[in-house]
């Protein structure tokens, strides 16, 4: 792995990135708004996710919940609900508990450590909430990011730990927001849309991440089989759903799919997991959202 990298380097890999970032400029629409809620919402959002799979929804959450407190004082079900398909149900539960204990704070945290002691914000989701929101510089390394850094400073090496990226990208980061051609804001957005690129046109440079994992099958698996439950939980409202009738629909769907069916132990085994996440509740063997 290569050694320690020179300021002039970055100084040439910094004006690369602004340059390509001005050329493959996306115009997404979380991009129009300063508003740390709706860009935490897309960040969340947009995690393992494409972004023509955020496109829609993300206008359809904010027009359902416009902001904190909307959020908050739905309850669970209305979120999962609004969620579904875009996987990950738990990031869901994340935003509705996050919610709540911001509207108790009364206002939406800056501080990269306020911003990462809330339900499911973590140190990536962190920064880029403090950067698009509010021009504030931090360590943003998200899977684009890290492919910029990798094709351009790390062409040759394999197995490369975030580590040895982190302080590069925070070294990078404009320390300030008086430059509105060069601040965390554009910075990173030009990072975005360059690894975008990058991995379109090139052998995927994250795959030589250290951090890399290939995502499990979904089709088939205990994570299908749980969000299909989920589903069948949500869909069955205030009545709710046993697990024997939730075995036996879910086992129709596996069969349809040319899958084995799914025992009723196998289904209650499932929905008291859910239950006991905060998922559902169950009340005369009924399983309620």
């Amino acid at each position: 792995m290569r050694g320690s990298v020179t300021d002039e380097e970055l100084g040439s890999f910094r004006h690369l990135v602004l340059e390509q970032g001005r050329i493959l400029w996306r115009d997404l629409p979380w991009r129009e708004t300063r508003d740390p809620y709706a860009i935490w919402i897309s960040e969340v959002m947009l995690q393992q996710t494409q972004v023509q799979r955020v496109l829609g929804r993300w206008e359809r959450w904010l027009e359902r919940f416009p902001d904190v407190e909307s959020l908050a004082q739905v309850p669970t079900a209305d979120v999962l609900q609004e969620w579904q398909g875009m996987g990950y149900n738990r990031r869901a539960l994340a935003l509705h508990e996050a919610a709540q204990k911001i509207s108790e704070l009364g206002s939406f945290p800056t501080d990269a450590k306020e911003l990462v002691a809330l339900p499911g914000i973590g140190p990536t989701t962190a920064a880029g909430i403090r950067a698009f929101a509010f021009d504030l510089p931090g360590i943003y390394l998200d899977t684009n990011v890290r492919t910029v850094f990798l094709h351009e400073l790390f062409p040759d090496d394999t197995a490369v730990p975030d580590k040895a990226i982190a302080p590069l990208v925070e070294r990078c980061c404009p320390k300030t927001a008086e430059d509105s051609t060069d601040d965390p804001r554009t910075w990173y957005y030009a990072l975005l849309d360059f690894g975008a690129y990058l991995k379109r046109v090139a052998p995927n440079p994250s795959r030589r991440s250290a951090s890399h994992t290939k995502q499990s099958k979904f089709e088939g698996s205990h994570r299908q089989k749980r969000a299909a439950l989920l589903r069948l939980v949500l869909a069955a409202g205030d009545a709710g759903i046993t697990a024997e009738e939730a075995a036996r629909s879910l086992s129709s769907q596996e069969e349809a799919q040319g899958r084995a069916p799914v025992s009723q132990e196998m289904a209650e085994s499932i929905l008291d997991d859910l239950r006991n996440e905060g998922f559902c509740r169950k009340t005369l063997a009924r399983y309620r959202a």
